[in-house]
């Protein structure tokens, strides 16, 4: 009903598509946080062959992402966020993760204020801060399950 089919979609950046496996490289190179070649990136992402990696790298350079070194080798240009994801640091968390923790927090406050309000309540109150309790733990659930959803697909499609 719900799905995360947005999640690792086409992203259209300089003209140039990624996804699947260019997105793969892309987070791969972020994440290594080095200069690295197609050697690296293949056995890295174990693609079948340098050829392969050297395609993708190149594509990424194009979309202006990624440069070459004195050394040939590929750096990051620009760290950009892609197909619903964001980097945090060295993390690439999907959208629904950031509204996850937005609940979270939003539930964590409204447990503190019923906390402190308990004593002084009325029935009808309580029932009034159960109910938006329960309505920010749905939402914050329903998010947290979407995130880790997008991750493993992510993950997935790394390992592919």
């Amino acid at each position: 009903m719900f799905g995360f089919e947005g999640y690792l979609a086409v992203s259209n950046v300089g003209g140039e598509q990624i996804e699947g496996t260019t997105l793969r490289v892309y987070v791969y190179v972020v994440k290594q946080g080095r200069p690295l070649g197609p050697r690296d990136v293949t056995r890295g992402l174990q693609l079948s062959s340098p050829s392969v990696a050297y395609r993708h790298l190149q594509k990424l350079e194009n979309a202006n992402l990624l440069k070459k070194d004195e050394h040939g080798e590929y750096v990051v240009q620009k760290k950009t966020s892609l197909g619903g994801f964001y980097w945090v640091g060295k993390s690439f968390l999907p959208r629904t993760m950031f509204y996850f923790f937005f609940f979270l927090g939003l539930f964590v406050a409204e447990a503190v204020i019923l906390g402190i309000h308990l004593p002084y309540e009325k029935y009808e109150e309580f029932v009034f801060f159960g109910l938006g309790l329960t309505i920010t733990g749905i939402a914050m659930t329903f998010f947290l399950i979407e995130g880790v959803k997008a991750l493993k697909k992510l993950k997935n499609k790394e390992s592919d």
